[in-house]
């Protein structure tokens, strides 16, 4: 039987929350609303879901708390994608932090929420099995540092747990799996992001400067990140899995 992506609408505003889901429903997809964060939950405790449209702009949790929690917690597989009433690239640079896979401005074609839609669930099944969320608990030693893939956090060599944002998480990951290689700037981006064309040109360079610091790693000396010029970024230190021998 042929799978329709189920995807669930969350936003307070009630027309805004049918016409997408009505919207959605006439494009051969399903489509599930939810009007703020609660109900968000309980749907997603009981039903499966391929990608979720949130509403930033919302009364008591809003959606970048929603994000996060959800990227910290057992959904966190799913892909966001975020409604945004704001216009200033700062607000979207936090909403790809918190761990949305694309944001849409208000006010939006529906149309244009469709292609974004589609084009992010298939960015995330295209994805190479090694860059997916999985259940499997890997540690990936590196360094003086290890990442818990499962709890998304560093763990420092006294065992200290270092918390990272979505997108430090993600852009981590991409390097820790491609160590000692040469990432340009645009393959960070998609690889981290999903975004292709519309990207703020200075964004990976900001989440770069963020990871550098939540690794100590001294902008001089970069024993971690290198910056190679005119080209992009290569993790320089061997990775081992679950702490074996590189």
């Amino acid at each position: 039987m042929e799978h329709i992506d189920h995807i669930l609408v969350v936003d307070d505003d009630h027309g805004i929350r049918t016409g997408v889901v009505d919207y959605l429903r006439k494009n051969g997809l399903r489509a599930t609303a939810a009007a703020e964060g609660r109900e968000m939950m309980a749907q997603l405790d009981t039903s499966a879901f391929d990608l979720i449209v949130l509403d930033v702009m919302m009364p008591g949790d809003d959606g970048l708390v929603l994000c996060r929690n959800l990227r910290s917690g057992k959904h966190r597989a799913v892909p966001v994608l975020l409604l945004t009433a704001r216009d200033d690239e700062t607000d979207r640079i936090i909403g790809l932090e918190m761990g949305a896979d694309d944001y849409l401005t208000k006010p939006f074609s529906p149309r244009e929420l469709l292609a974004r839609i589609k084009a992010v669930i298939r960015r995330t099944r295209m994805l190479p099995p090694n860059l997916r969320i999985t259940e499997t608990t890997d540690i990936l030693a590196f360094g003086r540092w290890r990442l818990d893939t499962t709890a998304r956090h560093l763990l420092d060599e006294d065992g200290t747990v270092v918390a990272l944002s979505g997108a430090e998480f993600r852009l981590l990951r991409v390097f820790l799996d491609h160590p000692q290689r040469i990432l340009s700037r645009d393959q960070l981006l998609n690889l981290t992001q999903g975004r292709d064309a519309e990207l703020f040109d200075r964004s990976i360079d900001l989440m770069v400067s963020r990871l550098r610091q939540r690794l100590q790693d001294d902008a001089k000396e970069q024993a971690y990140i290198k910056t190679v010029r005119s080209e992009g970024y290569v993790f320089s230190m061997p990775v081992s899995v679950n702490g074996d021998a590189p």
